[in-house]
C-alpha cells in the first residue's frame, strides 16, 4: 500500500480518491474549494491540506484530476505546486484531459527534479468513477507506468500504456472524437424516429442488437427520449476537449470534419443554455421549437 496525494475532487476525482482509501492506501487530498476536501475527509477518512505542495509532501504518488491546462500548471508548478513538495523518485499521475503539449512540458519539468510522470486521462463518466470502472489510457516511461499501475487499478476497469509521454492524451482525443460522432448519430436516429411517429424505445431495442449498437445507445437512449440531460460529462467540458482535438489535428495535419461540425453543434447547445447538460443533449438542438 502506498502514500498517495490526490489533487482535485470534482465529480470524477472525489470518488476516485475514495477508491484509493478503500484499496488500503494512505490518502491526502487537496481541492481548490476547501469545503469539498473537508466533506471528502469526513466521508472517507484520510487527511487534507490547503496547498498542492503540502498535500504532495512525503507522498509516493501524486494524482491530479483538475479542469484544464492552466489548472494543471497551477497545481503542479510554482512555490505551492505539487512538484515543490515531491521528492526524487516519486511519481505524478495526471488524470486530467489536457493538451499533449502541456503534458510534455510538465513531464520535462518533473524529469528535471527526478520525478516520474504518467499522463493518464480517463473515460467512463461519473458512473465509471463512482463504480471504479474507468478506462485509463496512459503515456510515459514503461518503468514509471509499471510502478503506478497497481495504484491506478483502485478505480480502473482497464489501464494500459499506449506509448511515451503524451500518448495517453492522444488516445483520449481519439476517444472524444469517436464519442462526438456517435452521440450526433444517435441523436439524429432518435429525432428521425420521433418525426416518423415511431416508438423510439422499440426502435432502439431492435437496432441496438445489430451493427448500430454502442455504449452511448445502451446507456443514453432512454434518458434522451425522456428529455433528461443531467447525466455524466457536461457540454462545456466536451467543447474544451474537442478544442484540444481540433488544435492537435491542425498541428499534425489530421482531418476531422465531423468533429469540427459536432463541436459547432455543441456550441449551439451552449447558446440554448445547456452548457451543463450532458453530451447527449445534442438531441435538444434537433428538437427545439
Amino acid at each position: 500500500m502506498a502514500k498517495v496525494a490526490f489533487l482535485g475532487l470534482g465529480v470524477m476525482g472525489y470518488p476516485m480518491a475514495g477508491h484509493l482509501v478503500a484499496a488500503g492506501h494512505e490518502v491526502t487530498v487537496y481541492n481548490r474549494t476547501a469545503a469539498k476536501a473537508e466533506a471528502w475527509v469526513k466521508q472517507h477518512g484520510g487527511s487534507m491540506e490547503t496547498t498542492p505542495r503540502e498535500a504532495a509532501a512525503g507522498a509516493e504518488f501524486v494524482m491530479t484530476c483538475v479542469g484544464n491546462d492552466d489548472d494543471l500548471r497551477m497545481v503542479c508548478t510554482g512555490k505551492d505546486g505539487a512538484f515543490a513538495g515531491m521528492e526524487e523518485g516519486t511519481i505524478l499521475v495526471d488524470h486530467t484531459t489536457v493538451s499533449a503539449k502541456v503534458t510534455r512540458d510538465l513531464a520535462a519539468i518533473a524529469s528535471g527534479g527526478g520525478i516520474g510522470y504518467v499522463d493518464a486521462p480517463i473515460s467512463g463518466g461519473q458512473a465509471g468513477a463512482e463504480n471504479g470502472q474507468l478506462s485509463v489510457m496512459c503515456g510515459g516511461e514503461q518503468a514509471v507506468f509499471d510502478r503506478a499501475a497497481p495504484v491506478i487499478d483502485a478505480y480502473a476497469k482497464i489501464c494500459r500504456r499506449l506509448g511515451d509521454t503524451g500518448a495517453g492524451q492522444i488516445t483520449k482525443m481519439c476517444n472524444q472524437i469517436a464519442i462526438a460522432g456517435l452521440v450526433q448519430g444517435l441523436s439524429e436516429a432518435l429525432h428521425f424516429a420521433q418525426k416518423a411517429e415511431m416508438d423510439g424505445a422499440k426502435v432502439v431495442e431492435v437496432i441496438s442488437q445489430g451493427a448500430a449498437g454502442s455504449w452511448q445507445m445502451q446507456n443514453r437512449y432512454q434518458t434522451m427520449l425522456d428529455d433528461h440531460f443531467e447525466h455524466g460529462f457536461a457540454v462545456d467540458w466536451m467543447r474544451k476537449d474537442l478544442g484540444i482535438c481540433l488544435d492537435t489535428a491542425d498541428e499534425i495535419g489530421a482531418s476531422l470534419p465531423v468533429t469540427a461540425l459536432v463541436d459547432q453543434f455543441y456550441k449551439d447547445v451552449q447558446k440554448m443554455g445547456g452548457g451543463r447538460w450532458d453530451t447527449s443533449s445534442l438531441l435538444k438542438r434537433l428538437t427545439r421549437e
